[in-house]
């Protein structure tokens, strides 16, 4: 045993069940390649007004959850606690909404940390993938990105999860909801902290889990009774081509995400086979985040999806996801000279895209075998002293047993066909 552990509220991603967190993050990337989305990768640590900035400094995220620290040289960082923030700063700092192609679509893989009490489906040490359309004010772009998250969890074989969808109103009509939210959260009893949220961002009070603060929110005034008319159009816009796509939401009045900078467009995915965490990924329009952090006034819409959370909702589903074997041949070796002669036989097979593992170490036969049937190949090629003397290998085929000779000079060809 190892004197060391993996820090609490963090896992290992070992083979074989890694092997399904690669094909997750695979099929929620594929449709983004196919719409457009060209691949960011960022930092794992940003400067932390990035963040305090654009995620909002009332936030949770920012005052509870956040790894921040100081360098050597006096420089305030912290390791990222979402995507988004970091996606768009990278784009402004590269130009890239200056390339006269807008919008800038980009999608992205990585690791994000927050400072959470550990439990299923909620770590210090999360996966996500992520999408950002950056620099266009346009229903279809939010729509887009709705179903695209739809087609990539179906493509994966979930089925039970359900697609929340409201809007936040923009700066001409959310201010007259927030203060009419304010003067109803005055009225409630609630504690110092809530108190003091409600007057920094009241949006995040109905975000409020607790049953002590829910059951008091009978009656809140609702955000699409206070709506603009072009918020109201904008949002129906969005409503109808997810409709026509054929893709299935539920409005949610009381939906409002974790960060500040959303507006209008805002939804989520929840799996309700996943307990109190039960959002499977979420994300929204955020056309004032360009300006929060200094950029010039560029209208974006994003999403994020837990790799972690998609897995777990696969098990709760029960979907075994059909993984490709990472071996498809196994090679046994008998001998000094057959160990070479099959090591470039092995080599050979990799070069051509064939998976092909070779038994290191001088095992003997019946070691090698069962290294060969724990690998999961479908082929083991077995080469001994009279093989070689005639040129060729012995091919079994691991599901029927049944075992064949081939010329050495042949056995790659063979294998790529029935392969």
């Amino acid at each position: 045993m190892s004197t060391f552990k993996a820090p609490k509220g963090t896992y290992d991603l070992i083979p074989p069940q890694s092997a399904q967190y690669l094909a997750v993050r695979e099929a929620i990337a594929a449709p983004l390649r196919n719409s457009g989305y060209g691949y960011i990768e960022t930092p794992g640590f940003e400067n932390v007004e990035l963040f305090a900035r654009g995620v909002g400094e009332s936030t949770d995220i920012v005052t509870k959850e956040m790894y921040a620290f100081e360098t050597k040289g006096g420089d305030r960082l912290a390791l990222r606690p979402e995507g988004t923030a970091s996606v768009l700063r990278a784009a402004l700092e590269a130009n890239l909404h200056k390339a006269g192609n807008l919008p800038v679509k980009l999608w992205y893989s990585g690791s994000y940390y927050r400072y959470e009490r550990p439990q299923k489906g909620r770590y210090r040490h999360f996966s996500q993938v992520g999408a950002e359309a950056i620099g266009a004010e346009d229903p279809a772009l939010d729509a887009e990105l709705i179903i695209l998250a739809d087609q990539a969890y179906r493509s994966l074989g979930l089925r039970e999860f359900r697609i929340l969808l409201n809007s936040l109103g923009d700066a001409e009509c959310r201010p007259v909801y927030r203060a009419a939210l304010q003067d109803f959260l005055r009225g409630l009893d609630l504690d110092e902290d809530t108190l003091r949220r409600a007057e920094i961002n009241p949006l995040r009070v109905l975000d409020d889990k607790r049953e002590s603060v829910q059951k008091q929110l009978t009656g809140v005034p609702l955000l699409r009774d206070y709506l603009c008319d072009a918020c109201k159009a904008y949002h129906e816009e969005v409503r109808e081509l997810i409709t026509a796509a054929g893709v299935a939401f539920e409005d949610d009045p009381k939906l409002v995400r974790g960060l500040d900078y959303y507006t209008r467009t805002t939804f989520e995915f929840v799996h309700d086979g996943l307990g109190s965490q039960s959002a499977v990924g979420g994300g929204g329009r955020y056309d004032g985040l360009s300006e929060m952090i200094g950029g010039p006034a560029l209208p974006s819409v994003g999403w994020a999806l837990g790799v972690d959370r998609t897995v777990l909702a696969l098990e709760a589903e029960g979907v075994e996801l059909d993984l490709p074997s990472a071996t498809s041949v196994f090679a046994v070796p008998l001998g000094e000279e057959a160990r070479r002669v099959l090591f470039a036989k092995v080599t050979e097979l990799r070069k051509v895209g064939v998976a092909a593992d070779f038994s290191y170490g001088g095992k003997g036969l019946k070691a090698a075998m069962k290294a060969a049937n724990r690998s999961g190949a479908r082929y083991a090629l077995v080469l001994g002293e009279r093989d070689l003397a005639e040129g060729q290998v012995q091919v079994k085929d691991m599901e029927s047993g049944e075992q064949t000779a081939v010329g050495l000079n042949e056995v790659v060809a063979e294998l790529e066909s029935r392969l």
